[in-house]
């Protein structure tokens, strides 16, 4: 009888065992699951961002394709013969952007006048204007966005302020004599 208990309390205790493993593995197939899950969406955000943004250096690269365009398209036709080029490099030009707007590109055009986003354009000179600082004087180049990345700012000329008060001060820094502390 004693060998009998001690046979069931062995059974009894090597199933809870056996439960308790069950339930280890059951838990880990789980959280090995939920990885791979995990994973797998992970591979198709990054698949699908990299899809989105696959043109990226090709688009950099066609650049100054467009700003020759832009700066063909910005003469005048003197002649009949230049009307015919440059209406000829006009579809060229609409067709080209075409493509490229179904790409997702856009196209930054500031205007003269507009407030200067640093966001979005670079300032490659400046010139002085107290009545209206901080604003758009000429765009020398369009910028150029992938979707939400940048990928060219415009190039504009910015208006600032002249600095009179630091230009005194350095001024009269250098006429003073240099002391060692």
């Amino acid at each position: 009888m004693k060998k009998e208990k001690e046979n069931q309390t062995n059974k009894v205790s090597e199933h809870d065992k056996l439960k308790a493993d069950l339930e280890h593995w059951k838990n880990e197939y789980y959280r090995a699951y939920a990885d791979m899950q995990n994973l797998r969406k992970k591979i198709e955000a990054d698949h699908k961002e990299a899809m989105k943004y696959r043109i990226e250096g090709f688009v950099g690269d066609l650049l100054p394709i467009l700003d020759a365009f832009h700066i063909a398209l910005g003469n005048e036709a003197k002649t009949p013969e230049m009307k015919n080029f440059l209406t000829g490099f006009e579809f060229i030009y609409r067709n080209l952007v075409s493509v490229l707007e179904n790409e997702g590109v856009k196209e930054l055009t500031p205007k003269a006048n507009d407030d200067f986003d640093p966001n979005f354009m670079q300032a490659v000179e400046t010139v002085i204007d107290n009545d209206n600082p901080n604003k758009v004087q000429k765009v020398l180049t369009c910028g150029y966005k992938l979707h939400e990345h940048l990928i060219r700012p415009a190039m504009v000329v910015v208006s600032v302020k002249e600095k009179v008060a630091e230009s005194k001060e350095n001024e009269e820094n250098k006429d003073a004599p240099e002391m060692d502390a």
